[in-house]
């Protein structure tokens, strides 16, 4: 039915046949009337009329249980049927609405809740069977709403009034809430976002029949996981559900492995690996899941344990346990190999061949298929297989590391503010965001891959024209994957096919624009920049060319059509097809618009098909008819204002507009029925416009229809090359991130590393990227510091006094191997780096009271997984080991952290402290600044420059040496300790430097000095 045929027209008389004569009483004998602008009761009309101008059906009164009797009750929407007027007990509503009180007494007690007597309650009652863990919310109209014990959660939460309805007569009632339909992605938002909640939404759909009621059945579950289009899905991350399984070994002496699968609902990126119980924090820190699913299995206590520790670090994870028996499958991992991906990817890190899955990876995968079986339902898309992870093509970075060199997210302020992601940041795409943050946290460590990107970057930092160009025809081109991903879940619209051609258009230009540089410029006499700009052509040359597809869509859609559609409020289609037809006001001839006249949009054009044609044939005739049926009108009852019209109000009507001049003759004609009269105007019912608008209303409805057929035709192509679409996204979400290593170069003075199979490390005037930027905001420059890690000296001891710059040291170090081996130009002069496959750091411990660790114990954790863990290739950065406890101990345990770095590790490292004593148990000698017991640790120090005015500066600069020195008063004088406490410190301390390491066994001289300082107290 058309989504017209129920509005309402007041009519000031009965309807009756257009046939019979209807006495018209002469303006001499019509009894003069005083004006009103209120009417009685009795007075107003009590017949609807269709758009055929047919009588409806009488409706039954329409109860609001929401109001007090005296609030005003606005007129119902288009969109109101009869599923709106509902009572939840099945008995005819009151006529006079009652008071509700703030609390009133609600039943929650079972019996009487499986005894619904509405069709409403019934369908509420089996969707709560079904889905007991989530939120049910309940479309009616144009409200979701909650009802029972749920009720009260998602008022206080949304915070939206909690009202209650009527339930099982003798005047029970259950708590229930609601909200308007537009407001749906704002209190999702709230419950699953916030507040961690699933949530099950239950759609309403039109009867089969008529006279039948209206069908309500959940189409999907939104979890925190399982975000597809929502308005709220951070456009910049990836949004992964993630699934974890457990195998054990064969025999008691081997370890138990994991399965990994994780999927990126709004995207289709799916992925799987195996790990091993010391890599799975690691592994989920990278993939940064805000969903992890795993079995519900009473028997694998150990299971949940190991993966519980794991997760223990992710403050913004929700885990679910699922049972066996809430999958609609049991699991039959029969086969170890599944079908290559459909959308594979060109990308060796990414994937290992032969695309073979392990038997914990199949049970992941199972798992995860199964569970978005039972979320996304009615919107649940065809998987391809995922590709398989090849971590030993990936650097290793652990869940500590990524924290705490701040790659992702500030560990201050928690936002990306401060991170090494948001200063190197300069894509132009969000998806471009997305795997720029994927690369940064599981950089490659295949030589081949690393050159390639470095070479791409190197094309685009050599021509600035270029770079511009490319840069400003990304800015124009759509987040192609996610579009995809929507046309996939039977989410998308016209606007989705838009955005299609527009990115189809872009790549276009894209390799045009590459292959006009390319003619533009001549062959350099520089063979490594061919080469460089042959890998940028290899890259643009993976686009396939999809300009039919554009094509297509180009000629379907009206694109002027679909602008006059968005200034339309229409609400979505839940099922994704197209919007809804609006109708939109067309100017009169004086600039105003005139609301009467009907005005649909048709998105589609009509020679998509020849339906179309033809019922947009059948529209053009007719509305020929009608401009025929006009004149003949306003002929006969000569009456040039008069037009046929149609409005919600009045339906198709005829307007007089100077009934003056105008209305005599039609008023007497006995073909039209009065509807309302105004002082200058007159409304008419007449048949001939009635019969013609009938037919017209049903040739726009056949349009619609065959819309919706031609749009999932479109749909079907664009599935038909989803392969070729994502291939084409992830091509260009390479370019713009190239695109972006290349800015950054050219900002901020980057060079081209080296790379290479060795294990050294040299780095000339490197510095650290995000401190450096935030002292040029500031107005000041970083001052750079060379490295270089070698067999002669690949562990570095570093002393130096405090806020002289050994952590910045530090964590720079680890930073430009991470930012080499993405494929970035690195903040240094010049720099030849052998590939790292782990990066280790502890660094800014801090305790950790809800799992009871001390900042100590938190610290010996970190340092104890990195001896066990870092190999002859790992880069280890430690900082300030054995802190936490006293002198003594503290010292031995730094003293044997080196020991095992240097003997059993090999590692590169650079170990900074405060404990100068260290570098004499190497056995350090002042003359030749090196160590023959310990030939391969290299002894470096940061100083303090004293000025002649008494002031000092930090140098920041490291040289070699052994600085025994902290200088802390120093840093207690900068952060305003009192003076009193100054003088009591250094005094102190100058008793104790006079004495060397003596005093600490020297209890009677200790208590001596406490008590000569505590006269000055």
């Amino acid at each position: 039915m058309h989504p017209a045929a129920l509005r309402v027209a007041r009519l000031s008389t009965r309807f009756r046949r257009l046939n019979s004569s209807v006495a018209t009483p002469t303006a001499a004998s019509a009894p003069k009337t005083r004006k009103r602008t209120k009417k009685n009761y009795e007075e107003l009309p009590t017949t609807f009329i269709r758009e055929d101008g047919t009588p409806a059906a009488a409706l039954e009164p329409i109860v609001d249980y929401h109001v007090a009797p005296k609030v005003r009750r606005k007129r119902p929407s288009k969109a109101s049927t009869k599923a709106e007027r509902e009572t939840l007990d099945g008995s005819a509503a009151s006529s006079t609405p009652q008071l509700i009180p703030s609390f009133a007494p609600i039943a929650t007690d079972e019996p009487l809740l499986t005894k619904p007597a509405s069709v409403l309650a019934i369908q509420i009652q089996e969707n709560r069977r079904q889905f007991p863990e989530s939120i049910l919310l309940t479309r009616v109209g144009q409200f979701y709403e909650s009802y029972f014990e749920q009720a009260p959660e998602v008022a206080q939460l949304l915070n939206i009034k909690l009202t209650s309805r009527p339930w099982g007569g003798g005047g029970r009632r259950v708590h229930m809430c609601g909200f308007p339909l537009m407001h749906l992605d704002r209190h999702l938002k709230t419950l699953v976002q916030s507040a961690n909640r699933f949530v099950a939404l239950c759609e309403e759909f039109p009867p089969a029949a008529p006279g039948q009621e209206f069908v309500r059945r959940v189409v999907r579950v939104v979890t925190p996981g399982t975000l597809i289009d929502e308005s709220f899905v951070n456009a910049y991350e990836n949004n992964y559900l993630l699934s974890i399984t457990r195998l054990e070994g064969t025999d008691a002496s081997e370890a138990p492995r994991f399965g990994l699968a994780w999927i990126d609902v709004s995207t289709g990126e799916f992925y799987s690996q195996n790990t091993s119980t010391e890599s799975l924090r690691d592994d989920i820190a990278r993939i940064a899941p805000r969903e992890v699913v795993l079995f519900k299995d009473p028997t694998s206590r150990q299971a949940h344990q190991d993966i519980t520790r794991a997760l223990s670090d992710e403050t913004n994870v929700t885990t679910t346990l699922i049972s066996h028996d809430e999958l609609s499958t049991t699991l039959h991992p029969t086969s170890s190999t599944l079908e290559a991906p459909s959308d594979a990817i060109d990308d060796p890190q990414d994937i290992s061949a032969p695309l073979t899955y392990t038997p914990e990876e199949i049970q992941a995968i199972d798992l995860l298929n199964k569970v978005l079986k039972t979320r996304l339902l009615e919107h649940m898309p065809s998987l391809p297989s995922p590709l398989r992870q090849n971590v030993s093509a990936r650097m290793q970075i652990d869940s500590h590391t990524i924290h705490a060199l701040e790659i992702k997210e500030a560990m201050r302020e928690g936002g990306t503010k401060g991170s090494l992601l948001s200063t190197i940041k300069r894509t132009t795409t969000n998806s471009g965001t997305r795997l720029l943050s994927r690369w940064l946290c599981s950089p490659s460590t295949s030589l081949d891959e690393i050159h390639a990107r470095q070479a791409v970057v190197a094309a685009l930092h050599s021509r600035i024209d270029l770079r511009a160009d490319l840069i400003v025809l990304l800015k124009e081109s759509q987040d192609v994957s996610r579009i995809v991903q929507r046309f996939m879940t039977l989410k998308g619209d016209a606007e989705d096919l838009m955005s299609i051609r527009d990115a189809i258009t872009v790549w276009t230009r894209i390799q045009e624009r590459i292959m006009q540089e390319a003619q533009q410029t001549p062959s350099s006499s520089n063979p490594p920049a061919n080469e460089d700009w042959k890998v940028l052509e290899t890259l643009v040359g993976r686009l396939k060319g999809m300009r039919a597809l554009a094509q297509r869509i180009d000629d379907a859609i009206d694109e002027d059509a679909l602008r006059r559609l968005r200034v339309v409020n229409t609400v979505s289609d839940p099922f994704g097809a197209i919007k809804p037809r609006g109708e939109v006001d067309e100017p009169d001839e004086q600039g105003k618009a005139d609301r009467d006249k009907r005005q649909p949009v048709f998105v589609i054009r009509p020679q998509f098909s020849q339906q179309l044609a033809q019922h947009h044939d059948l529209l053009e005739k007719s509305a020929k008819e009608r401009s025929t049926l006009e004149v003949a009108l306003q002929q006969r009852f000569n009456a040039p204002s008069l037009t046929l019209r149609h409005s919600a109000q009045h339906g198709f009507h005829v307007h007089v507009g100077k009934i003056k001049r105008d209305d005599a003759v039609i008023s007497q004609s006995g073909e039209v029925i009065s509807l309302a009269k105004t002082k200058s105007t007159h409304v008419y019912l007449h048949k001939d416009w009635l019969s013609l608008g009938k037919r017209i209303v049903a040739i726009e409805g056949n349009i619609q229809r065959e819309e919706r057929i031609s749009f999932e035709v479109l749909r079907s192509e664009v599935l038909a090359q989803s392969i070729q679409l994502r291939a084409n996204a992830r091509v260009i979400d390479e370019l713009d991130v190239a695109l972006g290593f290349a800015s950054l170069a050219a900002e901020m003075g980057f060079t081209r590393p080296t790379l290479n199979q060795r294990t050294d490390y040299c780095v000339v005037n490197g510095r650290h990227p995000t401190v450096e930027l935030g002292l040029l905001s500031a107005g000041r420059n970083f001052i750079p510091n060379t490295v270089i890690m070698d067999q002669s000296r690949r562990l570095h001891l570093i002393t130096g006094p405090n806020m002289s710059g050994k952590s910045s040291l530090l964590r720079q170090t680890a930073l430009i191997s991470i930012l080499a081996q993405v494929g970035s130009f690195v903040p240094a002069d010049d720099a030849e780096l052998g590939l790292v496959d782990k990066v280790f750091s502890r660094i800014g411990a801090k305790d950790d009271l809800f799992r009871d660790r001390s900042t100590f114990m938190v610290e010996m954790l970190e340092t104890a997984e990195i001896l066990r863990r870092a190999t002859p290739r790992s880069l280890v950065i430690m900082d300030e080991v054995g802190r936490g406890t006293t002198m003594k101990d503290g010292m031995a345990i730094a003293f044997a952290t080196l020991h095992h770095l240097y003997g059993v590790n090999q590692s590169r490292a650079l170990f900074a402290t405060h404990f100068h004593e260290l570098a004499d148990m190497l056995g350090y000698d002042e003359g030749s600044r090196a160590s023959l017991t310990y030939p391969g640790v290299g002894f470096f120090c940061t100083n303090v420059d004293e000025l002649e005015d008494g002031s000092f500066t930090y140098s920041h600069h490291l040289e070699p040496g052994v600085n025994r020195n902290s200088h802390g008063l120093k840093v207690a004088h900068i952060a305003g300790m009192p003076p009193s406490v100054l003088d009591v410190a250094s005094k102190a301390l100058e008793w104790m430097h006079d004495r060397g390491g003596e005093f600490v066994a020297d209890r009677d001289a200790l208590h001596k000095l406490g008590a000569q300082l505590s006269v000055q107290t």
